[in-house]
């Protein structure tokens, strides 16, 4: 997800989407470590969403 397409979103759909992604991880990580995923750099792509997500939620909550 780009940084744009963050912007875009209001701030209630932002948290939202956080918790989403947060659970999409836990959930990747876990099956991860029982069988290994073919491509192992989603794991690292959903991370760096997720603290761009945070960093945005963030700077809102700064900018208020």
């Amino acid at each position: 997800m780009k940084i744009s397409e963050i912007r875009e979103l209001t701030t209630a759909e932002l948290a939202e989407r956080i918790e989403t992604e947060v659970a999409n991880y836990a959930t990747m990580k876990f099956n991860h470590s029982i069988s290994p995923l073919e491509d192992n750099s989603q794991i690292k792509k959903l991370r760096r969403d997720i603290a761009r997500m945070k960093c945005e939620l963030r700077s809102r909550e700064l900018n208020k």
